[in-house]
């Protein structure tokens, strides 16, 4: 039981990540193979009154479960536990800055996953010592910060 509680939770997450690609009809539970059944499993009462849109993503968050590896299902359920543990405030702000990435044009998202990137390659004392600076920065020397580290200019230029 704890596991179907863990994959319907992981499914959930899966879900509020993966974009709308639904069809007008949806997915019948008929036309789901067995895999995708047992995932979505806790749903199987109540498939033919979600929303047509709801089932795609559903569908879609199954697909991609199926195709992880172990190890990345169990880094998809620790992020879960991880979103769980937000006070609701935190989790609904995120939710809003999602919205706002996912309504910017696909270049300037791709901009922002290329400096993530970056990012996370910097060792963690560096990453550590960036973010500390950034909290203590007025607006003006963050939007100036921003301008230094621009894709091919180095940091400290």
């Amino acid at each position: 039981m704890t596991r179907r509680l863990g994959l319907f939770m992981m499914l959930c997450t899966l879900i509020m990540t993966t974009p709308a690609w639904a069809d007008r009809n949806g997915v019948s539970w008929g036309e789901l193979n067995q895999e995708e059944q047992k995932v979505l499993q806790p749903f199987a009462g109540r498939w033919d009154q979600l929303q047509p849109e709801r089932r795609e993503r559903l569908c879609r968050g199954a697909e991609r479960w199926l195709g992880m590896s172990p190890e990345e299902k169990d880094q998809a359920r620790q992020r879960f536990k991880r979103w769980q543990q937000l006070p609701p405030e935190k989790r609904e702000l995120i939710r809003r800055r999602f919205d706002e990435f996912r309504s910017l044009p696909p270049q300037e998202q791709e901009r922002i996953r290329s400096r993530y990137q970056w990012f996370r390659s910097l060792p963690s004392e560096q990453r550590r010592s960036l973010r500390e600076r950034w909290q203590n920065m007025t607006p003006a020397e963050r939007r100036d910060f921003r301008q230094q580290i621009r894709p091919g200019r180095r940091q400290g230029r």
